[in-house]
């Protein structure tokens, strides 16, 4: 057991594995002969675990309090300040009471600390738990499940890719320069041949055994399934997936299908409400079967639904970039602190420049929201300033030789109010 990566824990009296593999769910097949779900939370273990280590804590308790009486009743040999006699026939005695006693105390006190240990373990066991069952720490772990999810699919997805390029080429020249992508399972036989070790068709023909063998490969097809799961368990954990019921695009399946491990999909509308995706790889298994798929839009819904998919939601757009003349010369922006999140404001003066004047600045321009929020504005470090660069204050920009828009309404009204 300890040889495949299991570890005795005496207090569960059970061998626990840090992590799945093949090799160790075969081993525990091969001794229980099923593996069944347990049947504890995982808050529930850490509340076992966490009693246990309490039951540690009271026991210390218990031995510092022992330990504490113990060294009191030596002590009352010494209650009335009687010193030890040297040379009296008293003397070894008094000295082995005082050392029992100063034992006593020693002891004591370690039990005392231990105490206060296995109550910040009992703590820190919940803490964890807590934690893990944290929402925003397992959406988290669900992106982590579905790089790796990621990354085994793309190895299934290169060995099928490799497999048709070889059945494909057949002069020497295409398989030498077959041989010589990294990303096609066959970078370790190019050496071979340029040597002379074996020919360019004795190496297509290793390179296409490599490439089923992945593609046949158990062990790649458990891993798979077995990060599946913990997919579908961290989702059931989270809560119930919300169904789709917006617009089914060709842009929406394709970051859909590529979040699970598709090779580079193409989406497309094939009717009014028939939608298919196209990818030069079959598709993940848990998706469909083969390198294209049609589904309606609810069937797609249905898809993404059963997958876990939520498609991210818009961005709110940002307000328009206006170019106008403003009130007075100034126009109040939002501006943020250097050390603080507070939004301020911040009045900056207007500078007309000319498109290419403009364009002649090369560093420090960007845009910056009003104060009222409807609009944004051109920024720049005043190209009049005398002096250095780094104190020359910050402005807004109206190009004259550029389509000039009308006045913003929060303007106006600020003006006539004034």
């Amino acid at each position: 057991m300890k040889a495949a990566g299991f570890k005795w824990a005496p207090k569960q009296e059970l061998f626990v594995a840090p992590k799945w593999s093949c090799k160790r769910e075969d081993l525990a097949l091969e001794l229980a002969g099923e593996i069944e779900p347990e049947g504890t939370t995982l808050a529930e273990r850490a509340q076992m675990k966490a009693d246990r280590l309490d039951e540690i804590a009271a026991k210390r308790a218990a031995q510092a309090s022992a330990f504490t009486r113990a060294a009191r009743d030596i002590s009352q040999r010494f209650e009335f300040g009687q010193p030890i006699l040297i040379g009296h026939h008293s003397e070894r005695k008094a000295r082995k009471d005082k050392e029992r006693m100063d034992n006593a105390l020693s002891k004591a006190a370690k039990a005392h600390d231990a105490i206060g240990y296995w109550q910040y373990r009992a703590e820190g066991v919940e803490r964890h738990a807590n934690r893990k069952n944290d929402p925003k720490v397992r959406a988290r772990r669900i992106k982590t499940l579905l790089a790796e999810l990621r990354d085994l699919q793309r190895n299934l997805n290169t060995a099928h890719k490799a497999l048709d390029l070889c059945e494909k080429i057949t002069t020497q020249e295409q398989i030498k320069l077959f041989l010589g992508r990294s990303d096609m399972h066959s970078f370790s036989l190019w050496s071979s041949v340029d040597r002379g070790e074996i020919t360019p068709n004795e190496a297509r023909e290793k390179a296409m055994a490599g490439a089923r063998s992945i593609i046949e490969s158990n062990n790649l097809s458990r891993w798979i399934t077995h990060t599946l799961n913990r997919l579908a368990y961290e989702r059931e954990m989270l809560g119930e997936v919300p169904r789709f019921e917006g617009e089914i695009t060709p842009t929406l399946l394709q970051m859909f299908v590529r979040e699970h491990g598709a090779d580079k999909p193409k989406g497309a509308k094939v009717d009014e409400d028939l939608f298919s995706v196209e990818c030069s790889a079959p598709l993940p298994a848990h998706i469909a079967l083969g390198s294209t798929v049609e589904l309606s839009g609810d069937e797609w819904r249905d898809l993404m639904q059963s997958c876990g998919y939520v498609p991210p939601a818009k961005k709110p757009a940002k307000p328009p970039v206006l170019n106008f003349k403003a009130p007075g010369g100034e126009i109040t922006v939002k501006n943020r602190a250097v050390y603080s999140y507070a939004e301020k404001t911040e009045v900056l003066k207007q500078v007309e420049l000319s498109k290419a004047e403009y364009a002649a600045i090369r560093d420090g321009k960007w845009t910056i929201e009003s104060a009222c929020g409807e609009f944004r504005v051109r920024t720049a470090s005043d190209p009049h300033h005398k002096g250095a660069y780094y104190l020359a204050p910050r402005v807004c920009i109206l190009i004259t030789d550029q389509k000039q828009h009308a006045v913003p309404s929060c303007l106006q009204n600020m003006e006539a109010a004034q």
